[in-house]
C-alpha cells in the first residue's frame, strides 16, 4: 500500500472533517510562586487528563516545575482552545485548592491559583517554510 494511505493514528476522522491539531500550552502560577511539588504535579496531571477527555481531547505530555506547566494536547476542531484552557484551569485550580490548601496558603496566593495569561502555541506537521513551498507550487489553472 502506497505510503499515502497507510493509516495514521494521529489523524482523526469525523464526517466533514479529518485532522490532527496539536495545541503546546503553558500555565503560570500567580505571581509566579513555586508552589508544586512532584506529588502536587501528579495530581495536577490527572486533574488535566480528566478534563480533556470530557472534551474528547487527548493529554499527550504534561511536565511541570515549581511555578508552570506544559502540556502537548490533541484536540479536534470543533474543541475552541479558549474554552479548554478556561475549563483546564478552572476545574485543576478548584481541585489543586482544596486538596492542597495547607501548602498554598503558606505560600500566600490567596484564593486565585493561575495567572490569569497562558501562552498557545499549535504545533505539529511540516514547518512553516515548508507548508509555505507546497502551496506555491501547486499547479494553478490559467
Amino acid at each position: 500500500m502506497s505510503p499515502r494511505w497507510e493509516s495514521d493514528p494521529d489523524i482523526r476522522r469525523g464526517n466533514q472533517v479529518t485532522h490532527d491539531l496539536h495545541a503546546h500550552l503553558v500555565f503560570v502560577t500567580k505571581y509566579r510562586r513555586d508552589v508544586f511539588d512532584d506529588d502536587m504535579l501528579n495530581r495536577c496531571e490527572t486533574v488535566m487528563r480528566d478534563v480533556c477527555e470530557k472534551f474528547e481531547s487527548e493529554l499527550r505530555e504534561f511536565n511541570g516545575e515549581g511555578d508552570h506547566v506544559h502540556l502537548l494536547v490533541h484536540y479536534p476542531p470543533k474543541i475552541a482552545l479558549s474554552k479548554l484552557v478556561n475549563s483546564l484551569k478552572g476545574v485543576s485550580s478548584r481541585y489543586l485548592r482544596a486538596e492542597y490548601t495547607g501548602r498554598i496558603n503558606r505560600i500566600g496566593m490567596g484564593s486565585v491559583f493561575w495567572a490569569p495569561s497562558y501562552f498557545v502555541g499549535s504545533c505539529g506537521g511540516a514547518p512553516l517554510s515548508i507548508v509555505q513551498e507546497y502551496i506555491e507550487n501547486q499547479k494553478r489553472p490559467v
